[in-house]
């Protein structure tokens, strides 16, 4: 039976799969620059025989052939960067690069899928079809490796039917996974803005144009764009996190800088919102005697997970799990460059549960003190190889 021969496969090689994620913590690279991190995986890849070629620099597409004939082809994604955070766990696989850690679980990612693809290579005598695999770099930087990738032909040459990803999620514990079917992830932009207004002494702001105030306004302004110019059914979130005016307590300065961030899951919305955005606070400055110069660096769109596969997928996982095991997803307006595979081929995106609360492991992503339950991995790799044995039509 396929799901006993996975478990078997999935046991047996928890150790090295384990071992494989302590060693790409310990060693993390930021995005674009996951060259030792490629290195790693290829040389895996060639112990197990499997072929494969660089895309997008540090990129990899890999292909696993059944020894069965079929046209079916089905793409495993893994993304690879670390975060520019300093480590603060006292773990013995504790990042060996200062300021650098893997806090958003891709050594997870790309850990599991090599173990998927051990498995994978155990079966290939007994399956039909082709499995895919992409490790990904740069998911955590503007424009996003996956779109890069994409650009590079990975959906082609053979064209997956489907491209499935998984990611470690904190909130889920260990042993579960969750699925949402239909817009599950959040679009992503940047926004910048340089408030010009005419600096002088604090006291006398008669003879001044204050950039400072005019910044307030545009800030608490640009929330009408969200309350009330926005469909309330459509989710949208508009923060801004940096606010730069480098005067003094009594020294009005030249310029103030906003930074921050603009997420939606309407394309045609989107649009229109940068549109006000960028009308308000320019209107709102010239109106108060200065200028501003609003850009908006487009990011990734939003993420939505075809029903139908996920349907079928998620139905593999409470094969494979037990039904009790795999939880219902609420939308999440985080963002993640998976999404570009969601918008031009079937995708389906789940999450992989890794919280201990036993053991203290609790802590979110992108924090210093993220870690996972390792007995996660198990539970990883496995799950994947089914899935995509599964949605071959093994």
């Amino acid at each position: 039976m396929l799901k006993d021969q996975i478990l078997a496969l999935a046991n047996t090689i928890q150790s090295e799969v384990v071992a494989n994620r302590r060693h790409l913590h310990s060693n993390p690279e930021l995005s674009f620059h996951e060259y030792q991190t490629s290195a790693f995986v290829k040389a895996r890849l060639d112990e197990m025989g499997i072929e494969y070629q660089n895309m997008a620099d540090t990129g990899i597409v890999a292909l696993i052939r059944g020894n069965k004939p079929s046209d079916s082809v089905i793409a495993l994604r893994a993304d690879m960067d670390a975060l520019p955070i300093t480590e603060l766990n006292d773990v013995p696989y504790k990042s060996l690069n200062t300021g650098v850690m893997h806090a958003c679980g891709h050594d997870v990612h790309t850990s599991s899928l090599l173990g998927t693809a051990h498995i994978l290579t155990q079966l290939k005598e007994e399956f039909a079809g082709t499995v895919k695999l992409i490790f990904q770099p740069a998911e955590e930087k503007l424009p996003g490796g996956a779109s890069l990738m994409i650009k590079e032909g990975v959906l082609e040459n053979p064209k997956p039917q489907a491209v499935i990803g998984q990611h470690v999620m904190p909130l889920i514990p260990s042993g579960k996974v969750g699925f949402r079917s239909g817009k599950y992830m959040a679009s992503t932009d940047e926004i910048y803005v340089t408030v010009h207004g005419k600096g002088g002494h604090g006291a006398q702001p008669q003879q001044n144009i204050d950039p400072v105030l005019i910044a307030s306004h545009i800030i608490i302004a640009l929330q009408q764009i969200v309350s009330r110019v926005a469909d309330p059914k459509i989710p949208s979130v508009l923060s801004f996190g940096k606010v730069t005016a480098n005067g003094a307590t009594n020294i009005i300065p030249n310029e103030v800088f906003l930074e921050g961030t603009f997420r939606t899951m309407d394309e045609e919305w989107r649009e229109k919102a940068h549109q006000k955005m960028k009308k308000m606070a320019e209107g709102m400055a010239d109106a108060m005697g200065g200028s501003c110069d609003f850009n908006i660096v487009r990011g990734y769109p939003f993420l939505v997970n075809e029903e139908k596969l996920t349907a079928q997928v998620r139905g593999f996982a409470e094969d494979y799990l037990g039904k009790e095991n795999v939880e219902d997803l609420d939308i999440w307006m985080a963002a993640e460059d998976f999404a570009y595979y969601s918008q031009v081929a079937d995708a389906c995106f789940y999450r992989l549960g890794t919280r201990n609360e036993a053991r203290g492991i609790i802590s979110s992503v992108h924090t210093p003190t993220f870690d996972v339950d390792e007995n996660s991995l198990n539970l990883s790799t496995g799950l994947m190889a089914y899935i995509a044995l599964k949605q071959l039509g093994n």
